[in-house]
């Protein structure tokens, strides 16, 4: 994980490559298989997302891929109206079809970067962002993009999270990438295995559960709590007092 962040894939190259990929994303078990525990951290920000807020009217699903989160969400709640963002439009599309053949409120396609879109201001009783921050880059990036998440969010709701992680210690984060590549290599071999380290050094500049708690506490999120890490994979959230 050496690439400077100046020679990390742009937007237009990330997009592209999901632009291909939509097969695979519209099925949780293909497409989550470089992902430790993915099934069960969307289970647990599910969950969490329901208990923590009390009543959920409207979600926001950023870099939503072609569904699998809020579609995850409807299974345990009411209709509810969703906007859905992503790079990649074919995502999108199979998003909103998914999406929408279960979901009885209005469900909105928004294709673009959520950091600048002109999205509504404390109006999302549930913001999920999953397998998609770590496409931030910068200290500066990533606190204006927290402070957007805290500015959507509805007073009394909540913020989940899953995602990629590194750590503080040097010593922790040979120790979890040394974990993760055997797992890759248990699911793919070492060409599988190579092959997602590539695409991480590539386009990935993923932070710390550490860094991103204190962010979210920082921008104004008081109740901050992890669900669930393992190896390099975490899932947490905040939510957003009345």
């Amino acid at each position: 994980m050496t690439t400077i962040l100046e020679n990390k894939s742009s937007l237009e190259e990330i997009k592209n490559r999901f632009d291909h990929d939509v097969e695979r994303f519209s099925n949780l078990e293909t497409g989550q298989t470089a992902t430790i525990d993915a099934p069960l951290a969307m289970e647990l920000i599910t969950q969490a997302a329901v208990k923590s807020t009390r009543k959920i009217r409207r979600v926001l699903d950023i870099g939503c891929g072609a569904g699998n989160n809020t579609l995850k969400l409807l299974t345990r709640t009411s209709p509810f109206d969703c906007d859905l963002v992503d790079l990649s439009l074919p995502m999108l599309e199979r998003a909103g079809l998914r999406i929408s053949a279960v979901n009885s409120g209005k469900t909105k396609t928004i294709q673009g970067d959520f950091r600048h879109i002109n999205l509504p201001d404390d109006e999302y009783d549930v913001i999920i962002a999953a397998a998609v921050l770590h496409h931030l880059r910068d200290d500066q990036d990533w606190e204006e993009a927290f402070r957007k998440l805290y500015r959507l969010t509805a007073p009394g709701g909540s913020v989940w999270i899953t995602d990629l992680v590194s750590h503080e210690s040097e010593s922790i984060h040979s120790l979890m990438w040394e974990r993760y590549g055997e797992y890759l290599g248990s699911m793919g071999g070492h060409d599988y295995k190579t092959k997602v380290f590539d695409w991480i050094d590539k386009e990935d500049s993923p932070r710390p559960v550490t860094y991103q708690l204190d962010l979210l506490r920082k921008v104004g999120f008081r109740h901050t709590d992890i669900l669930h890490k393992n190896s390099c994979f975490a899932a947490f959230g905040a939510v957003k007092i009345d």
